[in-house]
């Protein structure tokens, strides 16, 4: 396929670009940011330049992966988010119809999911961890990142709706390298805030790539359909009550190795957990599983304390 890959400057661009391009397929990079692996440097918000790659290099696929993220959010103000992730994507679609593309992967993100309630967790009065699948309502995003995304996703499902464009929407959880935005109320290091997301809400950014390019291929079967892209959890609903009231507990049934490994590295567990991102549709209907979880984490933590 030729595949006009947004984003591609970026960290998931990166990583999907050269997994693209070894797979066989033909991928022109787009970004605001000049890469070796961007070949047009641009903004999605241009329609007219987005019209002369589709149409000058027979783009037959798209891989929407470039927006302006949640830590963009202090830096740029609303409007360049609803130019960029609203607009730019209203864009891509409308020109993947005109120029006769057979499918669109765009990625979304679990963010748009959570509101304010579930974001405040036992703290705001929550006495069970929410249990979050692509059915959850009502979708009521906390900040103008999720409020532009949901957008973007809507116009998705228009236009597939209206022309019968195959679009798939993943709605990944966390794989960006940045901090997290509540270290300082947690107390713990990076590496261990992000192990501990493998739980419940975060990905590698190999699988994140992995998992567009399996969308890709499996598009056309699909037609519009969005899928939570998340480390398989260990956790079932149930575990709802006690994840908030004491998550440590939880995670010492499912990991009875998990309390050493991590003493011996002086991290700590999360004491409570306020959600849970459940991928179960991304594996049935999708066919796509995330490598690492949280099981893997503590394989390697196991294999450095034995070669240490």
């Amino acid at each position: 396929m030729r595949v006009l890959l947004t984003g591609s400057s970026g960290w998931l661009g990166q990583t999907l670009g050269p997994l693209l391009r070894a797979a066989g397929h033909h991928v022109v990079g787009l970004d605001v940011r000049a890469d070796p692996l961007t070949e047009v440097v641009g903004s999605v918000a241009d329609r007219a330049l987005i019209d002369r790659v589709l149409g000058g290099e027979g783009i037959t696929a798209i891989i929407h992966a470039g927006a302006l993220h949640k830590p963009d959010i202090v830096r740029y103000p609303a409007n360049d988010f609803v130019a960029v992730n609203v607009a730019g994507t209203l864009n891509l679609l409308e020109a993947a119809v005109a120029f006769g593309c057979d499918r669109f992967v765009m990625t979304s993100t679990t963010s748009l999911m959570v509101t304010r309630g579930i974001r405040a967790g036992a703290a705001g009065g929550a006495t069970s961890a929410v249990w979050i699948t692509e059915d959850l309502q009502p979708l009521e995003p906390r900040n103008i990142y999720g409020v532009t995304k949901l957008a973007a996703e809507h116009l998705c499902r228009m236009i597939s709706e209206e022309t019968g464009l195959p679009v798939v929407v993943l709605r990944t959880s966390r794989f960006f390298p940045e901090e997290d935005d509540m270290a300082h109320v947690i107390e713990q290091s990076g590496e261990n805030t992000k192990a501990n997301e493998f739980l419940f809400r975060r990905l590698t950014v190999e699988d994140a790539a992995e998992a567009h390019l399996v969308a890709l291929e499996r598009a056309p079967a699909l037609g519009f359909r969005p899928f939570i892209i998340s480390a398989p959890t260990p956790f079932r609903p149930e575990d709802g009550e006690e994840l908030i009231a004491d998550a440590p507990a939880v995670v010492a049934r499912y990991f009875p190795d998990c309390a050493e490994l991590y003493r011996r590295r002086g991290w700590t567990m999360f004491r409570s957990i306020d959600r849970v991102y459940s991928a179960a549709r991304a594996e049935r209907e999708l066919g796509f599983r995330c490598r690492t979880g949280f099981a893997e984490v503590l394989a390697g933590m196991a294999g450095d304390a034995a070669s240490g």
